[in-house]
């Protein structure tokens, strides 16, 4: 009974922490007219036709489209078909996969947690996940056993690694460097979905024990960094990484679509990953993964860099809560003093081009801006392994996002033309 009541306490307290009111009160997404937020009706249309085309001339199979300034939605569209050998049409709530779009959601739980004071960003996460230890980094590696050597590392993995890549883990199956797709294979590292019956606790807790590609805190190498995240977020939390997530960020948020695995009722709308083949749309097949992995299997594996799958509409209210530094309709997840922190530059000169990195997003910076086409300076952005994009103009308080699902070669240009017309359609 005393166990049952601690509990219940427990679920009380986060539910209480994940509606944490504000003085602020910023309204949640509406619909308006362009010209009502600065935006040209005319140039709309002409994103709309691009869009269009390149449904029609077979480029991709379908797309959701959503823009929005100054917290009104100007533009939401979708186009083709949800499912071209079924011929099922794609409809502007169709739920998407949005992949590595997840990593800046479960960024922002962690930082949640930092605001709490339950750790500080340099710390180790060897504190808080003993199994990875003292790091080490891979020197020698031998094709014909996959047997490897390793040299202690200088530094340690922080937290701060961690959200910005630089903490020398690596990707197993997209990997770039194919000796780490080996060493993650025959080690049995789950790499991005799974219908298995695996959680992510015992993932990283394998992934703890490999060799890195370099020195903790000394090159950026996209890595599972937010999958450990994930699994920490658990430890700190004492909760489910779902949960967390359901309690802390969607439901305050009122992102009702945003989910690992989608219940029964949003079945009909997940969208079918396609690929090409012979001039048609056909569904990706069954790889390393099952592209159903939202709707089916296990759905144990709550992956904090790739899991989740949601909407447009979603996925722009938590970039609204951004650009609204932290806060949406009266709840406030975030202070701008940390929202700042997050859309800093935290990699220093690793970078060394038009984006920097923050905690949660890849950041234009002055280049960027100069180059055209990215957004001004402090634009934030990320996409997702199934052609899903996004990103917000803190300046321009505007948003894009554009949801496809395909893999495989394919003639795709709508991803640097939706962004480059987007901000070519400011008009005030």
């Amino acid at each position: 009974m005393k166990l049952l009541i601690r509990l219940s306490c427990l679920l009380f307290t986060i539910i209480s922490l994940s509606q944490t009111p504000s003085e602020i009160k910023s309204p949640t997404l509406v619909e308006a007219s362009a010209k009502e937020v600065g935006i040209s009706t005319e140039r709309l249309s002409k994103i709309d036709a691009m869009i269009s085309a390149e449904v029609t001339n077979g480029n991709i199979p379908g797309a959701v489209a959503l823009i929005a300034r100054k917290g009104k939605i100007v533009f939401h569209k979708s186009y083709g078909l949800a499912n071209a050998e079924k011929k099922i049409p794609l409809e502007k709530d169709a739920i998407f996969r949005i992949a590595s779009q997840t990593k800046a959601i479960t960024s922002t739980a962690v930082m949640m947690l930092w605001e709490e004071g339950k750790f500080q960003l340099d710390d180790n996460i060897s504190k808080y996940i003993p199994e990875f230890g003292e790091a080490q980094i891979l020197v020698t590696f031998n094709e014909a056993d996959g047997t490897y050597t390793t040299k202690p590392a200088e530094n340690q993995i922080t937290i701060r690694d961690l959200l910005t890549h630089t903490s020398g883990i690596g990707y197993g199956v997209i990997d770039g460097d194919e000796r780490f797709k080996k060493i993650y294979a025959k080690a049995g590292i789950t790499d991005l979905f799974t219908t298995e019956k695996i959680t992510i606790a015992e993932s990283v807790k394998k992934l703890a024990a490999l060799p890195l590609h370099h020195e903790p805190g000394e090159a950026f190498t996209y890595s599972e960094g937010l999958d450990v995240l994930g699994y920490f977020i658990e430890v700190i939390s004492g909760v489910s990484f779902d949960e967390f997530l359901k309690t802390r960020i969607f439901e305050p948020l009122n992102m009702k679509d945003t989910w690992f695995y989608q219940p029964k009722e949003n079945y009909n709308r997940l969208v079918a990953v396609q690929k090409k083949e012979n001039e048609k749309w056909v569904k990706y097949p069954v790889t390393f993964y099952d592209t159903d992995y939202p709707i089916k299997g296990a759905k144990t594996f709550f992956s904090g860099g790739a899991g989740l799958s949601s909407t447009a509409k979603d996925y722009a209210t938590f970039l609204q809560m951004y650009l609204n530094e932290g806060e949406l309709n009266g709840v406030r997840l975030l202070s701008r003093t940390t929202v700042r922190s997050i859309l800093g530059n935290q990699i220093g000169a690793i970078w060394d081009g038009p984006k920097n990195h923050g905690l949660a997003f890849s950041i234009v910076n002055e280049k960027g801006e100069i180059a055209g086409g990215l957004g001004s300076t402090g634009t934030f952005e990320w996409g997702g392994y199934f052609n899903t994009q996004y990103f917000a103009d803190p300046k321009e308080d505007v948003i894009g996002i554009l949801m496809k699902q395909t893999q495989g070669p394919i003639d795709d240009n709508t991803s640097w033309k939706f962004k480059q017309m987007l901000f070519s359609s400011i008009d005030d």
